[in-house]
């Protein structure tokens, strides 16, 4: 496992699945984030180890994020994003975000993917928070797969995400908080007060308290 000085963010695959339907809204992603991280810390291998978590600034999760490919593989996913705030030993509530990139490589056929990106420190948490992060020299390999179907025969390589970039889903903020918030309006400055659903939020937040320590 990386170290918490040698890259800054490090990245999941939780499971493989067929292809599904699309995430209906934001409250639906938003708790599907929260079934994949269950998910992910009741594997028998732990993939991402407490100690991992415990470190975290911030907690990012692409739940079936598609994956398509015939000859050069493409990502495509939706995600949400919450931080630590240690001074108050929470979490911030959850903003969202896109993925979007692809993998050169002999692949035919599809998938989807719940992809769990763990930020370990400040400077990856301020370069995703730009409004295009571009998943390269700042993210480690995937390490995985593990959770659901992990026993099925899958090449690692075939989800690489090296180049996918991560940018604010703003329509998706305005959508759900009433407001085209900026990504850090609701994970840094705490800005997002009125979630069109806000028990969605509620069990995010005590889904991350269950799993991560919050200081």
């Amino acid at each position: 496992m990386p170290s918490r000085t040698a890259t800054a963010i490090v990245v999941f695959i939780v499971g493989f699945a067929a292809l599904g339907h699309a995430q209906s809204d934001e409250a639906d992603r938003i708790r599907e984030s929260g079934v994949v991280l269950e998910e992910i810390m009741a594997a028998p291998d732990k993939a991402v180890p407490s100690s991992v978590l415990d470190k975290a600034e911030a907690i990012a999760i692409f739940p079936s994020t598609i994956k398509g490919a015939f000859i050069v593989g493409a990502q495509r996913g939706k995600g949400i994003i919450s931080v630590r705030d240690r001074a108050r030993g929470d979490w911030s509530s959850p903003a969202f975000l896109t993925l979007t990139g692809g993998s050169v490589g002999f692949q035919i056929g599809g998938q989807a993917i719940d992809i769990v990106l763990v930020i370990m420190n400040r400077r990856g948490l301020e370069n995703l928070l730009r409004n295009q992060f571009e998943i390269g020299a700042e993210a480690s390999a995937a390490a995985g797969p593990v959770g659901r179907d992990a026993a099925a025969s899958t090449d690692i390589q075939l989800v690489s995400l090296k180049g996918a970039a991560i940018r604010q889903d703003r329509d998706s903020n305005q959508a759900f908080y009433g407001i085209r918030f900026r990504t850090r309006d609701i994970v840094l400055d705490g800005k997002a007060s009125r979630p069109r659903s806000p028990d969605a939020v509620s069990r995010w937040v005590a889904t991350l308290r269950t799993h991560v320590a919050a200081r």
